[in-house]
């Protein structure tokens, strides 16, 4: 009988690594990069990025997946130059062709009044050229198999749109958005009500939460890093509360601690009044996120198994 590879196979890392996305590469590709760089038993990403675009991809390690939901539901940045009078099957600049038109003057006035139609709460229909799934099927593969299906227009929401850089034929703007927004989808949405069509020359995700552009390391760091000093390695992993800093902290007892872990909610004085909490056990020890119930308890949300090392 042959001999049966370990299901344990690489280190216990717990924590939060902001990949600086390389052009071309697939968020997949990019995750299983990062984690075999690191030796990481388990990882996952958080908020998919296009392989044209380029930024921010938190990529989570251990206990630190149990909290990328809430990575996920933050707000993002992006920042998007759309070319003007080309419209393509993808949406940015890797589609083929299928409509070309004169692209009129517009001036920086005229773009931020459309803008207006595209901020706050809108719906918009995701492309087919993503990985949404009908009936089990990602859209993607059945729009390269020509197929194409009604989707439903869904709701987001467009914090703002900042107007950067305009040419005869294109734009750049700074988008700030909801979870679930397509960039791609809105720079197209703009060029119909331009007149010309239009489609995504450039995306950057510049932000994602509580985390910038600031503390984005490259792949080309981290391949050096692991060739030169894996140590070094571990500096980029960042503690798994720092996506959560918007979140009021509650500090517990040791009594409240405990019963908090066995699923009980418990009183804890001077706790909020409502949402999603950081709770601290011995009252720097961050163990996982809570929210307060209807009668003022404090009740376990999601828990981390602190049984598991941290790097």
């Amino acid at each position: 009988m042959g001999r049966r590879r370990s299901s344990n196979r690489g280190r216990d890392i717990n924590g939060v690594l902001l990949l600086d996305k390389p052009l071309g590469m697939t968020s997949n590709k990019a995750l299983q990069e990062v984690k075999s760089l690191l030796f990481a038993k388990k990882a996952g990403h958080t908020g998919t990025l296009d392989p044209l675009a380029t930024g921010l991809l938190a990529i989570c390690f251990g206990e630190a997946t149990k909290l990328s939901t809430y990575i996920v539901d933050s707000e993002k940045h992006y920042r998007a130059t759309a070319q003007l009078g080309i419209t393509t099957e993808t949406g940015d600049r890797e589609g083929d062709i299928i409509e070309e038109k004169p692209v009129p003057k517009f001036d920086k006035a005229q773009l931020e009044s459309i803008l207006t139609q595209f901020t706050g709460e809108i719906m918009q229909i995701p492309p087919m050229y993503s990985a949404l799934k009908h009936e089990g099927e990602p859209l993607y593969k059945l729009a390269r198999q020509g197929i194409t299906v009604e989707r439903q227009p869904r709701p987001i929401t467009i914090y703002s749109i900042t107007v950067l850089e305009t040419t005869d034929t294109t734009f750049t703007v700074d988008v700030v958005c909801s979870k679930g927004t397509y960039i791609r989808t809105l720079l197209e949405d703009i060029g119909v009500e331009l007149g010309c069509g239009a489609h995504a020359a450039d995306l950057r995700r510049t932000a994602l939460g509580p985390f910038t552009e600031q503390d984005m390391v490259s792949m080309e760091t981290l391949r050096d890093a692991e060739q030169n000093d894996r140590e070094a390695l571990n500096n980029y992993v960042k503690p798994i509360e720092n996506a959560l800093i918007s979140l009021p902290m509650v500090k517990l007892s040791p009594d409240a601690a405990y019963y908090l872990r066995q699923g009980q909610a418990v009183t804890v004085p001077h706790a909020p009044t409502s949402g999603l909490v950081q709770l601290l056990a011995d009252e720097t020890t961050f163990i996982g996120v809570g929210h307060i119930l209807d009668d003022g308890q404090v009740a376990p949300k999601r828990l981390l198994n602190l049984s598991e090392k941290t790097a």
